[in-house]
């Protein structure tokens, strides 16, 4: 009878208490292993987005050509600096050019320039989530590392002879 009651309580070899829990409260090891999961999937989800896929020589020139503008403008304003310094007759002939440039020029050619460096903006932004999603993935190994840094050093503090310690200060003194 006793037999019975546990195989009605329990079931065979199945434990009905556990499995009644489960409905009401979230089994915990099941629940990390989901987190795990949704923290895997996501990183996966991440590295396909800013993949680190290897960049052809197309994707090189392109590169080093969206180098150029920044300093060809800057070395260029500095150019126009000295020219004007070196041959004011010569920087004042082009610059009587440039104040026959239409006004709507004006705004396209501000247009043009601000969207190439909005989209290098744009490119740098997600140059740096990418390093950020890089960083996060390495913090699990890296807060691994720190708790066994931290074991090491708590064992070395633990084997430390003590400083009141009358036998250790005898056999100092001894040798």
């Amino acid at each position: 009878m006793i037999e019975k009651l546990f195989t009605v309580l329990f079931g065979d070899g199945r434990n009905m208490i556990t499995e009644t829990a489960g409905v009401f409260i979230e089994n915990t090891e099941a629940g990390a292993q989901r987190d795990a999961a949704l923290k895997h999937a996501v990183m996966a989800q991440f590295a396909a987005e800013f993949g680190a896929a290897q960049r052809g020589l197309f994707d090189r020139v392109i590169d080093a050509l969206n180098r150029l503008p920044r300093p060809a403008l800057a070395l260029g304003t500095l150019g126009l600096f000295i020219s004007a310094m070196v041959n004011p007759i010569w920087f004042a002939a082009r610059m009587q050019g440039i104040a026959l440039v239409p006004e709507p020029l004006w705004w396209l050619m501000g247009a043009i320039v601000s969207f190439y460096f909005g989209a290098r903006h744009q490119a740098k932004g997600q140059e740096f989530q990418r390093s950020i999603a890089q960083t996060v993935a390495r913090a699990p190994v890296v807060t691994q590392n720190l708790r066994a840094l931290e074991a090491l050093q708590a064992g070395a503090v633990l084997h430390e002879p003590s400083a009141n310690n009358p036998a250790l200060d005898d056999w100092r003194g001894g040798a």
